[in-house]
């Protein structure tokens, strides 16, 4: 190959992408790094005598046809849709995107451009997988039953994704590659021990339609490296250790079950070393990148549609263990299609009728019912088990928690907090025998209102912007803006700043240190 057909840019030259760095240089396509850091993007440079770029400056040079991204993970969907778009052939370290709906529009954007868009699943690469895969293929361990991966070590820990989307990916890669097909369901256990959010040991259990299983189990709180991938059939079994010497790293062992007696019977072998040609794998997958360029998007390997098949594993497992129950993969699909093309998210349990407008990146949650007529602007979260409407107007920004029914007549401002449970009321006397709904009085919400958990609203009424209800409370009439309401009935007992926070003797929040007023007309006013 000429090796100054492809110019590569790596953007991102951190614990991983140094190594992408290195790996396109040895090959002689390396042309520019690129890192938020400048610094560490100009050592590289530097040391592999090719230029620092901005990111802008790599998407506007014609001479780079491919880039390379090793990103935190969160910004992979951006960064990838703004360079696929700017006619480069990206490869991606996994995830492809923490999201299945952003990973089928780069799935698209791809397809339709005709740019290369390659998933960094490294193991897919590996000579000694490759051999396994053509073994498996060639029916050498018969009818496969089971498959089981450890990816287990001692840090690196991170903050910004969980061990099941750190280490899991490449694990959840094979085993859908060996098994030719995604699992019929998930399930799995998360434990943890350093954040309360994010997980540091996880079990994964895949369920195969054929009556196959496998699991996945990563840890980054081990005490030793372990990296091992073991393929069971029904005529052998073999064993990939990537922590072993190169000659041990594929032992194939052709134990059997034989029946006597109506008794199963395990026959053992000897373990068999299979030969493999040494090669690294991260610069043969940096190559297969640079022949998929050439030779177009069919020739890759790991690309976004097998990426897509990866992630959405990832997302039932990320969902089996929240949920902590079994998730059908047929649920996920349905839930991939009850929101493609959206640009908000409604879960799969949640029901939206007709003539309802959500805004752009709105969430709802399960078990949720918008009804006909009402409209929810963009960047809203409603929690579980929540009802709004008929035509019931809600803000951009707001956040309804869990269990709150916002009735017909209440209009809801942007930057509203609704906390769990709390309650509207449309009617000051309802009968269950009487029909009133010619009777139901309007309630207004402010912007940026804070409404406490369990705290009631009696209709008919107005709550000032920044007004704070606290939990219970039971109002029953107009608050002011700035206002902070407590008891039952409501009473005022003094005034909140803009951040929440509770003003000082002076009138100044203790946080932030804006100062406030009161005006001839006892209303709060910022000074």
């Amino acid at each position: 190959m000429n090796k100054s057909t492809h110019g590569i840019a790596v953007i991102g030259c951190g614990y991983w992408g140094k190594n992408l760095v290195r790996s396109f240089s040895e090959l002689g396509h390396l042309v520019a790094v690129c890192d938020g850091d400048e610094s560490v993007a100009r050592k590289y440079a530097e040391q592999y005598g090719v230029n620092y770029r901005t990111f802008n400056d790599v998407l506007a040079d014609k001479d780079i046809k491919g880039v390379v991204i090793a990103t935190p993970a969160k910004t992979h969907a951006s960064i990838v849709e703004q360079s696929l778009l700017a006619n480069k052939h990206v490869f991606v370290e996994k995830p492809i995107a923490l999201d299945i709906k952003d990973a089928e529009k780069l799935h698209e954007i791809s397809k339709s451009s005709g740019q290369v868009l390659m998933v960094g699943h490294l193991l897919q690469y590996h000579p000694v997988f490759l051999k396994l895969k053509e073994l498996v293929g060639a029916g050498k361990l018969g009818r496969l039953q089971h498959i089981y991966s450890h990816r287990l070590n001692f840090g690196k820990v991170r903050l910004e994704e969980n061990i099941l989307w750190s280490f899991a990916p490449h694990d959840i890669s094979m085993i859908l590659s060996l098994m030719g097909s995604e699992p019929e369901s998930v399930s799995a256990i998360g434990s943890y021990y350093l954040h309360s959010k994010i997980a540091d040991v996880t079990t994964t259990h895949l369920q195969f339609s054929g009556g196959q299983n496998a699991h996945v189990f990563v840890s980054w709180l081990h005490p030793y490296k372990e990296q091992k991938l073991v393929v069971v059939g029904d005529k052998g079994m073999a064993v990939f250790d990537d922590t072993c010497d190169w000659e041990n790293k594929l032992l194939l062992y052709p134990h059997s079950i034989s029946w006597k007696n109506g008794e199963p019977i395990p026959d053992k072998a000897d373990a068999e070393s299979i030969k493999i040609e040494q090669e690294e794998p991260l610069k043969a997958e940096a190559q297969h990148f640079l022949d998929c360029i050439s030779k177009g998007q069919s020739f890759c390997r790991t690309g976004s549609d097998e990426a897509i098949r990866v992630l959405r594993v990832l997302q039932a497992s990320e969902k089996a263990m929240r949920e902590n129950r079994t998730i059908s993969m047929s649920e996920m699909r349905a839930s991939d299609d009850k929101n493609n093309g959206l640009d908000y998210f409604i879960h799969e349990s949640s029901l939206i009728d007709k003539d309802v407008k959500i805004g752009k990146g709105t969430k709802v949650w399960h078990f949720s019912h918008i009804l006909s007529g009402s409209e929810i602007g963009s960047d809203c979260v409603l929690g579980q088990n929540v009802m709004v409407g008929p035509n019931v107007s809600i803000g951009k920004n707001c956040k309804i928690q869990n269990n709150v029914s916002v009735y017909k007549g209440v209009i809801i401002e942007d930057g509203v907090f609704c906390g769990p449970s709390c309650v509207f009321t449309n009617v000051n006397n309802p009968r269950a025998e009487i029909e009133k709904k010619d009777e139901f009085e309007t309630t207004v919400v402010r912007h940026g209102v804070t409404i406490g958990a369990n705290s009631t609203i009696v209709c008919g009424v107005e709550l000032g912007s920044y007004s704070f209800i606290a939990a219970g409370a039971v109002v029953t009439s107009n608050v002011p803006a700035f206002g902070l309401m407590a008891g039952v009935p409501a009473k005022q007992i003094g005034w909140v700043s803009h951040s929440g926070e509770r003003l000082d003797a002076k009138l100044n929040c203790p946080k932030t240190g804006r100062k406030y007023k009161l005006t001839e007309a006892d209303r709060l006013e910022e000074i």
